[in-house]
Parts: structure tokens; sequence; C-alpha cells
């Protein structure tokens, strides 16, 4: 009678965001969510597959570092430090070109699998040659589809070689190899559902590296393991009782998909869910004074812009992009939108990274904004769609930038939608205008000074897709030069002045507008214990949490 009531109540918590305004709209509020369950309520609208070697959103991210692991990971608790995944211990060459891990040892896959070198060796290969948007971070360092197997292979079944082509800051390195594209997949069941393909854009090779099989299902070795998802509805974790380290508290994690905050602040109340991930200003209040629950923060390493697609030949001009800087209500927006879950930001380094600069030399100026406008040759403004996921603040934000840029004669079409659909829209550089956000995909400055400041190559088919090539920006070769020089540079203090350099220059040239430094607020039931958000999306752990 016990196991029918809890599968009942599941069943009511998989149902998912469809239900979620009927269940907020009169119906009474069901018993508390079961003891051994967490569930969260999260616009979860960004995921576009399971696959680390393709992945790479930021919602994913939480999910891939929660059920994957990586050689190394970044310390939650103190960014300046590298602590093992599963990898036990590694060296660095004299010449600072072969880095050589020792795993730890009688390790398993969720599966039951063991966990050996060849799989560490076969999933840094299939992430280079299946080249999805996260694969550069692993390419940068010399790899290609032709030479991977051999830069990135087992010496024995415990030991991993991995060398790159320049002697590289071995910390640079190391955060590198904490990115989720790193994660480890059990070679031995991804492999028994490879499919075979004809090489096209998608796809290099004659087969698939098992991506297709990959998109929806699991082969990780993290501490929960993916069990089911349905896009635009639900997540649902169940803890590995293969894992090697400490297990996780709760048998399963549940991520609802519900957008709205106000939605997301009532479940809460009512005791639908435990967690609430995207409360704004209004309900974050209403929360901290509501004695059954409580509110966690932190500052994330996420920034929020505004890009202008120099495909559009009024965008492209200097004084159109120098015009849109000048047109956003930075303080209103902090004041109001923004209030205790962003901090107004005017560079592209978070803060907390090396060299991330705090200046904001920008304001509202509609006169000035005018002024830079006829100077373009545009006295009267002109007429540009702007897509937006469509959820709060980002919304607010654009229609924001829309009033205050009519009042130049630019009149902007908002084109709202999911935001995959936006960001699919974005990554094939179709868009005009865009509000997007970026989260460092490592802890170094590098990680956004080279996707805001790199674009080699500005053609459609480019390998290297950075946001830089997503805004067709064909960066000034200044700026290109200085980013690949900070990256060698081993003196700390004079790396962390090239960044401060090349953030002013970025902003003052690219077609970027930087707004705001995201800080990640949850509402919580009070029974809900050690739940802490990280610095990084993927350092969401939801294993330390209990009820």
């Amino acid at each position: 009678m016990l196991m029918e009531k809890i599968n009942r109540r599941l069943a009511l918590l998989l149902a998912g965001a469809a239900m979620s305004a009927v269940m907020t709209a009169g119906m009474p509020a069901y018993a508390d969510t079961p003891a051994d369950t967490l569930v969260q309520a999260w616009a979860i609208d960004d995921m576009i597959s399971l696959d680390p070697a393709e992945a790479f959103e930021l919602s994913t991210g939480e999910i891939t570092g929660n059920t994957y692991d990586m050689l190394v990971r970044l310390d939650a608790n103190d960014t300046t430090k590298i602590v093992g995944g599963i990898a036990e211990s590694w060296t660095v060459s004299d010449d600072g070109l072969t880095y050589t891990f020792k795993l730890k040892p009688d390790l398993k896959f969720a599966s039951g699998n063991p966990i050996t070198a060849e799989d560490v060796a076969w999933s840094f290969e299939r992430a280079v040659k299946l080249n999805k948007s996260p694969a550069f971070i692993i390419q940068q360092f010399g790899l290609t589809g032709d030479n991977a197997a051999e830069k990135a292979k087992a010496a024995d079944p415990s030991t991993f070689v991995f060398t790159v082509d320049k002697a590289y800051a071995p910390s640079f390195v190391l955060n590198c190899l904490t990115a989720t594209v790193g994660a480890v997949v059990d070679s031995k069941t991804v492999k028994e559902h490879v499919a075979a393909v004809t090489p096209s854009d998608e796809y290099k090779f004659d087969n698939d590296f098992g991506n297709g099989w990959m998109k929806t299902n699991f082969a990780g070795s993290g501490p929960y393991k993916t069990r089911e998802w349905r896009a635009n509805e639900v997540v649902v974790l169940e803890r590995n009782d293969n894992y090697y380290g400490t297990k996780g508290n709760l048998a399963r994690v549940i991520y609802r998909h519900v957008k709205e905050s106000a939605t997301q602040r009532l479940m809460l109340e009512k005791g639908d869910v435990d967690v609430a991930r995207n409360l704004q200003p209004g309900d974050i209040d209403a929360v901290s004074k509501n004695a059954d629950l409580v509110i966690t923060a932190t500052p994330k390493s996420t920034v929020y812009f505004f890009s202008l697609n120099q495909k559009n030949e009024n965008l492209a001009k200097p004084e159109v992009r120098e015009a849109f800087k000048y047109l956003v209500d930075y303080d209103a927006l902090g004041d109001t939108l923004l209030k205790n879950i962003g901090a107004m930001r005017q560079n592209f380094l978070p803060k907390g990274i090396l060299g991330a600069l705090d200046d904001k030399p920008y304001k509202l100026d509609i006169a000035k904004a005018k002024e830079l406008l006829a100077k373009a040759g545009l006295p009267d403004g002109f007429s540009v769609t702007m897509d937006v996921r469509s959820t709060q603040p980002v919304t607010g934000v654009a229609e924001s930038l829309q009033q205050n840029a009519a009042q130049v004669g630019i009149k902007i079409e908002i084109i709202p939608g999911d935001f995959k659909q936006v960001l699919t829209k974005f990554r094939a550089r179709t868009h005009e205008m865009y509000i997007g956000q970026w989260g460092v995909d490592y802890w170094d400055p590098n990680s956004n000074a080279e996707t805001f400041g790199i674009n080699p190559n500005n053609a459609d088919d480019s390998m290297n897709k950075t946001l830089a090539w997503r805004n067709a920006w064909d960066v000034p070769a200044d700026i290109q030069d200085e980013t690949k020089a900070a990256l060698l540079e081993r003196d700390a203090t004079k790396r962390a002045e090239m960044y401060a350099d090349l953030q002013k220059k970025v902003r003052e040239a690219g077609p970027f507008v930087f707004l705001w430094q995201e800080t990640e607020v949850a509402g919580l039931r009070k029974n809900i214990q050690n739940f802490k958000l990280g610095p990084t999306f993927d350092t969401n752990f939801v294993g330390p949490v209990t009820k």
C-alpha cells in the first residue's frame, strides 16, 4: 500500500510542466514530496541533448555535472584548486607538453563496466571527431580528427596520456579538462549503439560515435544517472549505486520544467516542489518572508549580453554598435528586474576570474545614441528583429531596450521563443539581434576571451564557432593576437593586465553590449539541507542534499 502511494505521488510529479497551471490554480496541495526525492522547479527549455560531447547549455551542464565524471574537477569551494575526478594523480613533463594521469583503482560506470584509460581516450577522440559545439575546448590543444587517437591515448588500463601542442600553463590545461566535454563515457555501452552514417556537415566520419543514441540516453559514472528526459517537461535522475565516491543521499532528483517565477513560488509554498530555481525579485521577497521557506544565492560565472549580427549592414556600422551601448538603462534594470538576481556588468569576464574589470563606462544617454546614429548616416533609425528567450528577466530587459531604441527611431521587433529555439538560430547566425548568456566552460579567463575575441575564419562553414563568429564579427588582428598571447603568458600579473586590456577593446569595438552577471537564487523548503549552488552550473551538486 505504501509503495502504491509513493508511485502515485511520483506519477503526479512526473506529469511535468503541463500540469503546473492546473495544480496551482485551484487544486488542493498534495502531501509533501517523497522523503527520498528532491523535486526542483526549473526552466529547462534550453536542453537540446544529453550527450556530453554535444550538450553546451547551462541546465544540461548541471545534469552532466551530476551524472558524469571527468579526469579532474573544479573545487567548488575554492576555484583556485583542481581536484581529482576519476584521476588519482597526474604529472606534467618537463617540456610542458605531456600530461600523464593515473586513474583511481576499481572504478565502475553505472552499467557495472570497469572504467579504464581506454574509456578516457575514446571519450576524447569521440568529442574531437564529433566536432559539436564544445569540442573546441579540447581541439584548442592541437587535437584533430586525424591525430586525436595519438594525442589522447591509454598507456595501460589505468594510465591516460594527453599530449598538447604548446607548453601552456598547467593550470589552464587542467581547468579546461574540468569542462563537461571532457566527461568520460562508457565506451563499451556507447559502441553498442553506434550508427553508420554518410559523411556530411553534421558527421565528418562514417559513423556517429553513438551520438544519435546518446542524445537521449546515459552512459556515465557520476553519483546519479539519468533515467528519463522529456523535452520541456521533466528530467529524472536516480542514484548510481556503483559510484566510487560518496553516494548520493537521495534516491532520485526530479527537475520539472516550470518557466514562470510566480508558478514556481506557489508550488514551493504548497509543497509540490522542494526547490524553486527561477525566482524573480518580487517572488524572492515573498519567499524570504515565509517562515517555511529559505533563500540561498551565489554569484555565477554567467554573463548576459545583447549581440548584433554583423551580417546586417546597419548593425555592422561602428557608430550603431556604440549607440546601442547608450540605449540600455543599466541603473534602472539593476534596481528593478535584476534586483538580487544580477549585478550590472559591462565586461566579458565575470567577477572572480583573473583580470576581471569592474568599470562601467556606459550609461543611458538617448542624445548620445541619436548623435551616433546620425554619424552613421541613419538619423531616422531603422528596423531590426531581436530573438529572445520567452522568460523573465530576459523578456523584460529586451522590452526596456525596445522602448529606449524607439526614442532614436530604431524599431525592434522582439521574436520570443523557447531557449533551444532561439539558441539554435543564434548558433546558425541567422539572427539579427539576440539577448543571451555565456557561462565559463572552465575557470580561466581564456574561456571568455577566446569566444568573444577570436574568429579565425568568418566563413559560414568555419570549424571554430565562437560567439564572435556567431555574430559574423571579423575580429581585428590586434585583438586576436593579444588573446592568443595572453593564453601563453605565465606571469599572472602580466596575464591579468592583458585580459584587462582585451576587455576594454572588445567592449569598445565588438558587437556585444554586456549587461549583467548572474546571481543564481533558489528558494527552498526549510527541511532541505546541504543544497548549495556552485560558481558554475556543473558544480551545482545534488549528491550532498538531504531532507
